[in-house]
């Protein structure tokens, strides 16, 4: 046993000791947060406007802290980029994250003194329990990968402002540093496919034994090793025993992701934004992420079926049930209160509270009444693409609305590893796929109100041409699942037009 792989196991061990302790105490520490939280932002600007001197329950934080996403906020980020202190949070914040919203644009998301912690911890308590949990304290002593954004840093408002992921590169562990590539001029190369050639130049001759990043771009960066090298991903790192994934479900990519590797490896789920770090996998054996309820963020979940009333009921941790789709709401020590995240999520397991994402509120279709979220759409392609033996890329689906002759549809793209070899009839049981997991489709199918769905088959790397035409690719962005428009569709479409 290598010295760093044996000064990390009684360290383990006490972290796991740690975590195991607050699954039991979790509802407690939730409720003790709250009051924390409250208490520590009184004298804030936000703290003023919302009377948090007299908050002493959640009930009156619900009457007094409505529902809020960035929008809302945006007069708080603004008095912040001012220079001005004690906004949203005690002084300032150390750093903006900066991430690209679907309708606000460019924002702001305050990480704080207090709340820095969370991002950084969360993922060594991850690789901390499966090192307790499976023996493997190995790939401690060989390189290690986190493809990340770019750790350069602008000013705004003097707050250094960057990519989270960018950010938190920063606070790589100096125990890490020595392992940890590329090199820091690599990850500073913005160009996204410059950045990844220049990685497999680095890492291509090294001893990985840790892959850490967002799916398709970890295959991204699969594909170009195999095409340099020859060889399966496994055997070019033959020491190569964990792969730390999030940001997207990983079920749709495992199995290409895999075959790309030659061999099983341990894998652990994570999910971090630049809001925080909510949960993480701290079991190989059980289903789901356990939520993170004692790292400075008090949690609210809204049923998604409530969300658009105008007092949608918020639920705490003790009153949550298995099995319900949820909005994700925070309230965190960066100053962010009853900020809801876009995610929906379902708890898996009560005892202790593990969760899986389901999708993002925006991400649905139902031009017609279907409600199609994108557990379903994701469920319906992985059942279809197993059956069928058949690997796909990526996918994103949109609704064609006929305008006059014929029925409308859903329009999935696809980008496909291999064709099959009867594309109708895959089209079909992909349609069944998804009309056993929404009911509402199924009446809609039944009724002649909608025709089966069609695929629009994607060229090799269409999606990633796509996404470098709209300026987002890279390490952080992820191609949406579900529209409920055709703004995405058309600049598909753009692109296989321009490639015919």
């Amino acid at each position: 046993m290598k010295f760093k792989s044996f000064l990390a196991k009684p360290f383990a061990i006490y972290i796991q000791k740690q975590i195991k302790k607050g699954m039991t105490t979790a509802v407690a520490d939730q409720e003790a947060l709250f009051t924390s939280l409250i208490k520590s932002a009184g004298k804030t600007v936000f703290g003023a406007d919302h009377s948090f001197d007299t908050i002493k329950t959640h009930d009156d934080f619900v009457k007094q802290v409505p529902v809020r996403d960035y929008e809302d906020f945006k007069p708080y980020i603004e008095k912040i980029k001012e220079g001005k202190h004690n906004i949203l949070w005690k002084g300032q914040p150390i750093y903006f994250a900066k991430t690209s919203g679907t309708t606000s644009g460019v924002k702001y998301i305050p990480i704080t003194k207090d709340s820095i912690p969370n991002h950084i911890n969360t993922a060594r308590n991850a690789l901390l329990c499966y090192m307790v949990e499976t023996g493997n304290t190995k790939f401690a002593d060989g390189k290690v990968i986190f493809l990340s954004g770019s750790p350069v840093l602008e000013r705004v408002g003097g707050i250094p402002t960057g990519r989270l992921s960018g950010i938190v590169n920063h606070h790589v562990p100096v125990y890490l540093r020595s392992n940890q590539l590329p090199k820091y001029e690599t990850n500073c190369i913005e160009d996204w496919e410059e950045k990844v050639e220049k990685i497999v130049d680095e890492t291509i001759a090294e001893d990985m034994t840790l892959i850490s990043g967002i799916p398709p771009w970890v295959q991204m960066y699969f594909d170009k090793l195999e095409e340099r090298s020859g060889k399966k991903i496994g055997d070019l790192f033959p020491n190569f025993s964990v792969m730390v994934q999030g940001g997207v479900n990983y079920e749709p990519y495992k199995a290409k992701l895999m075959d790309s590797i030659g061999r099983a490896i341990d894998t652990i789920e994570l999910y971090p934004a630049s809001e925080g770090f909510f949960a993480f996998q701290d079991s190989q054996k059980e289903k789901g992420m356990l939520l993170n309820t004692d790292s400075g963020i008090f949690f609210e979940f809204v049923a998604v079926n409530e969300l658009q009333n105008e007092n949608p009921k918020r639920l705490t941790l003790k009153d949550v049930e298995l099995g319900e789709n949820y909005a994700l709401i925070i309230t965190s020590n960066a100053g962010l209160w009853a900020y809801n995240i876009g995610d929906t999520v379902k708890f898996v397991s009560l005892n202790p509270y593990r969760i899986v994402v389901t999708g993002r509120i925006k991400h649905f279709i139902s031009a017609f009444g279907e409600h199609v979220i994108v557990e379903e759409a994701e469920h319906a392609i992985l059942k279809t693409t197993t059956e069928e033996n058949i690997h796909i890329n990526e996918f994103t689906v949109a609704p064609f609305v006929a305008a006059d002759k014929g029925k409308s549809y859903h329009e999935w793209f696809i980008e496909f590893e291999e064709l099959p070899k009867d594309i109708n009839n895959f089209a079909q049981k992909l349609d069944d796929n998804l009309r056993r997991k929404n009911a509402y489709y199924d009446d809609l199918i039944k009724g002649n109100i909608l025709e089966v769905l069609k695929i629009t088959p994607v060229q090799k790397d269409g999606f990633k041409s796509y996404m470098k035409s709209i300026g987002k690719l890279g390490g952080q962005n992820k191609v949406p699942k579900l529209s409920n428009d055709r703004e995405i569709a058309k600049g598909i479409e753009n692109i296989l037009s321009y490639n015919l």
